[in-house]
């Protein structure tokens, strides 16, 4: 059986389930070395409209996966304003 190393100061990542509270939050995370704008809270329905709309408004690409939009880039702001002049409750998640 083979042990888990652990890293020092450093607890393994769990992915959390996104709280099911009516707002959609704007967070951002690095993969590969890239920036990747997350959205999450949206209904399952709109998740493809929603990221295609995401990507013209950004200039960019991107995916609609696991209840999860990802927009290729840091484009939080732009996502965040979008959300709330369609008047729906919008966070900006993380720092």
């Amino acid at each position: 059986m083979l042990e888990e190393t652990k890293r020092p100061g450093r607890s393994p990542q769990r992915p959390r389930p996104a709280p099911d509270d009516g707002i959609l939050r704007v967070g951002r995370e690095r993969r590969r070395g890239s920036v990747v704008s997350i959205v999450t809270g949206l209904d399952p329905l709109e998740l493809a409209a929603v990221a295609k709309t995401l990507k013209r408004l950004c200039g960019s690409g991107g995916t609609a996966k696991n209840g999860v939009v990802e927009i290729q880039g840091d484009h939080r702001d732009k996502i965040v304003t979008f959300f709330a002049e369609q008047g729906r409750r919008v966070k900006k998640a993380g720092g």
